[in-house]
């Protein structure tokens, strides 16, 4: 257990219990160790994880539940061993600060698959403390967990990058699908689909957004640069572009048919989930078998990949669209997330609304 006498007092906002209802908690930071970077929080997204925990939808959330794996600020102070950080530094923390450090994932800078992983926030850190998220004025990581935040981006817009970024960028870079002139497919507009969009039109991809809302049709392609759009439950629509993907990028958390998009693959295409339904997805084989198609998965990225991502972004000027909220206003934002009424990320001011009561 961490040394009473060396802990910082901090504060922030948490659930007790499955209402999910967030109010103000007061907890303590280990003292900054020798590898630790401590950080004063500026701004947290939310992310649509946060919402699943924070009522125990996943049934294993650990109360009181301090939410945030979008976390970016500035460092105050850095442990001896530290030398990739110094004080004043942007710096940003996403899903990860702990792994095993010894197994072939780790070994090869796949933290995130990682079989005894510490997240963020709802794990249990080595020292047996529960482990609090970026809802909060202050936070204390493991250098290696830290990636660098470059001055050409702004913190509250590039916060999202670190779950939402990475989870679409890693999975376009692994199954190839980052190659100019390719034709790929983004499922659901949401704050991980646009995010893929973003990154896709970057690698210089070309982008089919793929919605049941005929409504996102100009903000996809006016706003974010999509270069065509088909909504999936127009079947006519649906019939036309068969056999035109390259690959799919799938952002829906919703239970949703697969068979429709597998449909849209061309001869060894790649359907690729990044969403995370709750209950299990019917996967029609035979479709698979007549083009040899791929379904696969992807979960966030390592940490060396999230600082390649993050230094993507900054080249190519890639930050999310967000709306900034005050620390008061994460109860609605939560109502207002479940309805998907964001475009396309809040993102909480930490450092302007946040007080110590």
């Amino acid at each position: 257990m961490a040394n009473a006498a060396e802990e910082v007092q901090a504060y922030g906002w948490a659930a007790r219990d499955t209402s999910g209802v967030l109010s103000p908690f007061k907890f303590p930071r280990r003292a900054t160790g020798d590898n630790d970077v401590r950080f004063k929080v500026s701004y947290c997204g939310i992310c649509h994880s946060d919402l699943h925990q924070i009522k125990n939808e996943w049934g294993n959330t650990i109360y009181p539940s301090l939410p945030g794996h979008e976390i970016v600020g500035v460092v105050t102070e850095v442990g001896s061993k530290v030398q990739r950080f110094k004080v004043g530094d942007k710096v940003g923390v996403g899903c990860l600060v702990g792994s095993c450090h010894s197994c072939d994932d780790c070994a090869n800078h796949l933290e995130n698959y990682c079989t005894k992983p510490i997240y963020t926030y709802n794990s249990i850190y080595y020292d047996g403390t529960p482990t609090y998220g970026g809802y909060s004025n202050v936070i204390v990581v493991d250098q290696h967990f830290v990636v660098r935040i470059p001055d050409s981006l702004p913190l509250d817009a590039t916060a999202p990058l670190l779950c939402a970024g990475i989870t679409t960028y890693s999975p376009l870079r692994y199954y190839g699908l980052d190659k100019p002139g390719m034709n790929v497919g983004v499922v659901g507009l949401g704050g991980l689909g646009h995010a893929a969009v973003k990154f896709a039109k970057a690698f210089g991809v070309k982008v089919t957004v793929i919605s049941t809302s005929p409504g996102k049709k100009q903000e996809a392609i006016e706003h974010l640069g999509a270069d065509s759009f088909l909504v999936s439950r127009d079947p006519d629509q649906m019939q036309a572009a068969i056999g035109t993907l390259d690959g799919i990028i799938d952002t829906v958390s919703a239970p949703h048919p697969l068979l429709p998009l597998i449909g849209l693959l061309k001869s060894h295409g790649k359907l690729v989930l990044v969403g995370a339904p709750e209950r299990p997805l019917e996967l029609p084989v035979f479709p698979l078998l007549v083009g040899r198609k791929l379904v696969g998965g992807s979960a966030i990225g390592g940490i060396k990949e999230t600082q390649e991502m993050i230094d993507f972004a900054a080249e190519h000027n890639i930050t999310a669209d967000i709306e900034v909220i005050p620390i008061d206003y994460v109860n609605t934002a939560m109502e207002r997330l479940v309805k998907a009424d964001v475009k396309y990320r809040f993102v909480i001011d930490i450092g302007n609304t946040l007080k110590a009561t």
